[in-house]
């Protein structure tokens, strides 16, 4: 990946050893990928190969794709789907954490579970399922768009009485 744009570095060979324990090779895509969601978690494919390609230099697409692919199938991502909004993906795995997810821009945040571990595990009647995870998403405005709404209804308001 690009000389002179911010060559991929990993002082303390935290990537390398994360891709090589879950039986992948070290590439740079790889390394930028994981490296740049590190920073920026709930990230569009798009966003990513954007950010990648910036901070690192020439990458395909396609390549983001694939390492979004790869990664994700050996549990390194979570890849998360809010209805209405492109998929996302971050690095927070294995815990069985929860979202917050704005209505309006898509923002996303991590919400830890609220009682004990794993109690959303717990249902009524499982249908034969083995259940593995549970996946919770609440859904709201973000401080930036409740503010931007409140602003635009207001800006209405006045108009229609004028």
């Amino acid at each position: 990946m690009g000389e002179g744009r911010g060559v991929v570095t990993d002082a303390d060979g935290a990537v390398r050893s994360t891709l090589r324990s879950a039986g992948l090779r070290v590439t740079a895509p790889r390394r930028g990928v994981l490296a740049w969601l590190e920073r920026h978690p709930h990230s569009t494919a798009d966003v990513i190969a954007s950010g990648v390609r910036a901070a690192y230099g020439a990458v395909s697409t396609q390549a983001v794709y694939d390492v979004l692919a790869a990664c994700t199938a050996a549990g390194l991502l979570r890849r998360i789907e809010p209805a209405g909004h492109p998929a996302r993906y971050e690095r927070r795995v294995g815990d069985n954490h929860h979202h917050l997810v704005c209505r309006n821009c898509g923002r996303t945040e991590d919400i830890d579970c609220v009682i004990g571990a794993r109690p959303c595990l717990e249902v009524a009647d499982d249908r034969g399922f083995t259940v593995d995870e549970a996946e919770l998403t609440f859904w709201g405005w973000c401080p930036d768009c409740t503010t931007t709404e409140r602003t635009e209804h207001v800006t209405t308001q006045e108009e229609m009485r004028q």
